[in-house]
């Protein structure tokens, strides 16, 4: 299976609580009473088209009765008529200009209501973030990796699916806090952490466990294919002060067994990461003494 190179898709929906989905039921009863407004107001502006057309087909045709008819069927005072189809606009126009303030006035508690929303969302979102996310690098935290690492064993022992764990150790984070500061340190791991996220399909989750500790959870992700995740992290290098620094790392890994537990599959893979650490350190000291 070929590992594509998009980085991990987060779910940035929030999780809407009470409240939100409080405001939002409200804002759905505005809109039913503003649509019913707007249908009894095009309801009243028919009837009322209706009876003036009527009113007015009477003034046009008495003749035409008449002469049907051999005697008036009805008397009326035409003044008076006319007065009361004066009386039906105004009473019209006055009900319309009643409606349309309400409509306004419901228009402006709505928008009250998505600004409110859009503010508990907001509130929400930041939560999520605190919650799941580690604050300098975006990456999930260590609680969050724990828990996808467990749903994860339980799929793999599932649906006998590989599951594959990389623990990577960042090189010489120290050595740059102290030789560019604690802003080059944190520079420096953003830039990794966006490397990882880039490193990685989607289904995958990077996770920063702590100081210049991350882990890697890879579903469905075979032994052989986890030289294609770290071939896409060599060659690393980050710009400081007009100097390019090498972005260096140890990698450890392990594949799920059937039966071992979250912490037995961390243990195995930290292991490994210890001894690939040593054999840096040991190809490492010969430059060293020199």
């Amino acid at each position: 299976m070929g590992r594509g190179s998009t980085g991990v898709t987060e779910d940035t929906s929030p999780f809407r609580g009470p409240e939100a989905a409080s405001r939002t039921q409200e804002i759905q009863a505005v809109l039913r009473n503003v649509g019913r407004r707007q249908w009894w107001l095009w309801s009243t502006a028919v009837m009322v088209t209706i009876l003036l057309t009527l009113g007015i087909a009477s003034f046009a045709f008495p003749g035409l009765l008449d002469n049907q008819q051999g005697e008036s069927l009805y008397s009326f005072n035409l003044d008076q008529a006319v007065r009361g189809l004066v009386g039906l606009v105004l009473v019209f126009n006055v009900y319309t200009i009643y409606q349309q303030l309400q409509i306004r006035r419901m228009q402006g508690a709505l928008v009250q209501q998505v600004s409110a929303l859009d503010k508990v969302e907001a509130r929400t979102e930041e939560v999520y973030k605190l919650a799941l996310l580690d604050s300098l690098t975006g990456l999930y935290n260590r609680h969050c990796g724990e828990q996808r690492l467990g749903a994860e064993i339980a799929r793999a022992r599932r649906n006998g699916v590989p599951l594959t764990v990389i623990m990577l150790d960042l090189d010489d984070l120290k050595v740059v806090n102290d030789k560019f500061g604690h802003a080059a340190g944190d520079q420096l791991l953003k830039f990794f952490a966006l490397r990882l996220n880039k490193a990685i399909r989607g289904s995958d989750l990077a996770v920063r466990l702590g100081g210049d500790e991350f882990l890697l959870l890879l579903p469905e992700c075979k032994p052989q294919e986890v030289s294609h995740v770290l071939g896409r992290l060599s060659g690393l290098e980050l710009e400081l002060d007009d100097q390019k620094i090498p972005v260096t790392y140890a990698a450890g890994w392990a594949t799920y067994t059937p039966g071992e537990t979250a912490e037995e599959l961390i243990g195995r893979a930290d292991k490994e990461l210890y001894v690939k650490k040593r054999e840096s350190k040991g190809r490492e000291e010969p430059a060293t003494v020199k």
